[in-house]
């Protein structure tokens, strides 16, 4: 289903930046200051949104692939405490975890393993910027 998704943000991606350069020509072609300058702003700032969204597929794409195999050996770290009704660690329990998984992954810093692992658990407290960091480390340390 996530696969869909990324295709239909890709499409529209597509979309968005075709309709923008056509913008941008119109806009330039009209000649005045005003139009000149958002003609300008549209031809800068499509490419950075296509770049920003490329680099989130690739994030996902390379977080579901290490997701996938780590899965599939086993490694995906248990479920050790109660959960929130939205899948989010217990406060109470967060600390504990992510002081653990933090210590493991400082202990082997070459294993990708160590750095997804944590990332997960991060992700679980609710520590959403930091997670991103480990598994973005994880994805750099597996293609190492």
């Amino acid at each position: 289903m996530s696969r869909i998704g990324v295709g239909l943000m890709a499409a529209a991606l597509l979309v968005y930046l075709a309709v923008a350069v056509w913008l941008a020509v119109m806009f330039l072609s009209v000649g005045t200051p005003v139009s000149i300058g958002m003609g300008i702003t549209l031809l800068v700032l499509a490419p950075v949104g296509a770049w920003a969204l490329v680099r989130e597929m690739l994030f996902g794409f390379g977080a579901d692939r290490l997701g996938r195999i780590l899965d599939a050996e086993g490694g995906m770290p248990p479920v050790e405490t109660e959960l929130t009704p939205s899948g989010r660690l217990a406060r109470a329990d967060a600390d504990a975890l992510v002081a653990r998984y933090t210590a493991a992954a400082e202990e082997a810093p070459a294993d990708w393993r160590a750095r997804y692992r944590l990332g997960v658990v991060l992700d679980a407290a609710g520590r959403r910027k930091d997670a991103r960091a480990s598994i973005r480390e994880a994805i750099r340390l597996s293609r190492a």
